[in-house]
């Protein structure tokens, strides 16, 4: 498996980049077909969240895979390539690895150590699983960044400044706009991240919490989920009328326009007779709140933009040290066990041979020797295989070493073309069709 990872995200993009790339609706999973169905792609997985948008690849060839795939972003992003490139990142092999080990663990993230990102790796996985683009290497390799997520988190004390980006969100409305608990909310969207901000803010104490959806079964469940007394549903159509009568708005709908106008806002400022401000808590991306409301009076907005200025609660140095060493140890371990793996058929494939060379061998014995005796045959026989194991027992042990340290395939090649083994027999054993590249490691971008 040759990975590759091609991004932007809030560390390389404005966020008026990233709204105006935001995939939604059935965009992402048009771009997961078409990167999958690429000449240079294997396998393909599509991490899409609110402040970043990675395509992970097996690819074949790296600068084709680079450009395909930054072609491919371009175009269902509606962002101009030459633009969107200066906000590209590319990571290759081991380091493609160690991005997606540091996203898992929450290094990357625009709140450090929120492990909300762990629930989006595996919706990701689980979306290239459905739509049969992820094979067994992004299987593994995902399977392996939520392991490492989860440790990092169990290990180190990183979880207790992991934030979520509502929590985080919600202190900086706080600091504006006083504190949540009392205050009456509206919640826009009834998806994974609206269900956290209710959830929250049933914590938080709010006094009443209304739920708009563009399905009302959805915000329904919901509320439903929700089990208190405080919480109920309300027509997406009356958020504007809505909005006089509380005192915070979260909004996360995903919708490809504003969901709430400044005009509207401004009407809502108008007619409350509160002196606190009416707080919003936009979320979305594309977003949701029209950008007008940052200059409106009686009005506090919170957005990504905002949010990706402000400064969370750094968590203690060493916890980010102890996190970042659990990635370099996981990172090295799977590299190795991958391309330890790299030679096992190969390994095979000989030891196969070798016991065919035995079997071959010893029934031109019993040709020439018509009369010999069982006891003796079998005695015979297990000399023999004891001298060929014992021949090929430090090569293997030694090339299966060897084999792991960076570069490694090298070494199966060469046993292949030490002892000629048939390609036939090794692609065999590893499944794999002949002519399919098997890349060494390495590192680039």
């Amino acid at each position: 498996m040759s990975l590759l990872v091609v991004g932007l995200s809030h560390r390389t993009a404005p966020v008026g980049v990233l709204e105006r790339a935001a995939l939604t609706g059935g965009v992402p999973t048009r771009l997961l077909h078409d990167a999958a169905a690429s000449a240079t792609v294997a396998e393909a997985a599509l991490l899409n969240t609110c402040n970043r948008i990675e395509l992970y690849a097996d690819v074949d060839k790296f600068h084709a895979g680079v450009a395909e795939l930054s072609l491919l972003l371009a175009h269902h992003s509606g962002v101009d390539l030459e633009e969107l490139t200066s906000h590209l990142y590319v990571h290759y092999e081991d380091r493609a690895v160690h991005h997606l080990f540091s996203v898992a663990c929450g290094l990357d993230s625009m709140v450090v150590g929120e492990g909300q990102i762990l629930g989006q790796l595996r919706d990701a996985l689980a979306k290239a699983q459905e739509e049969h683009t992820a094979g067994r290497g992004l299987n593994e390799l995902f399977q392996q960044a939520l392991r490492v997520g989860k440790r990092a988190h169990s290990e180190t004390g990183i979880d207790k400044a992991g934030q979520s980006l509502v929590t985080f969100g919600l202190e900086q409305v706080a600091a504006g706009a006083g504190e949540i608990a009392g205050k009456r909310a509206l919640v826009v969207g009834a998806g994974s991240m609206s269900s956290l901000a209710a959830a929250t803010l049933v914590r938080s104490g709010v006094t009443d919490l209304l739920i708009a959806n563009r399905t009302p079964a959805r915000a329904e469940r919901l509320v439903e989920i929700l089990g208190v007394d405080i919480a109920r549903t309300l027509e997406l159509s009356k958020v504007p009328e809505a909005l006089a009568d509380v005192d915070l708005v979260i909004s996360c709908t995903g919708a490809a326009g504003v969901v709430v106008k400044a005009d509207d806002v401004a009407a809502a400022v108008a007619s409350r007779a509160s002196s606190t401000p009416l707080a919003f808590l936009d979320l979305a991306m594309p977003r949701d709140v029209d950008h007008a409301v940052h200059e409106l009076p009686g009005a506090l907005l919170v957005d990504l933009e905002s949010l990706s200025h402000a400064h969370a609660a750094t968590p203690g140095a060493g916890d980010v040290d102890a996190v970042a060493g659990i990635v370099s140890d996981e990172v090295t371990a799977f590299g190795a066990a991958q391309r330890a793996a790299r030679i096992a058929p190969t390994v095979v494939a000989l030891r196969a041979m070798a016991s065919e060379v035995v079997a071959a061998e010893l029934g031109r014995l019993d040709s020439r020797l018509p009369g010999m005796d069982e006891r003796s045959r079998a005695e015979i026989g297990q000399t023999v295989r004891r001298v060929v194991d014992k021949l090929l027992h430090a090569p293997t042990v030694r090339v299966k070493q060897l084999a792991a340290e960076p570069g490694g395939a090298s070494y199966a090649e060469a046993l292949r073309e030490l002892f000629d083994l048939d390609p036939a027999a090794v692609h065999a054993v590893s499944g794999t069709p002949i002519g399919t590249q098997q890349p060494a490691g390495g590192g680039a971008g």
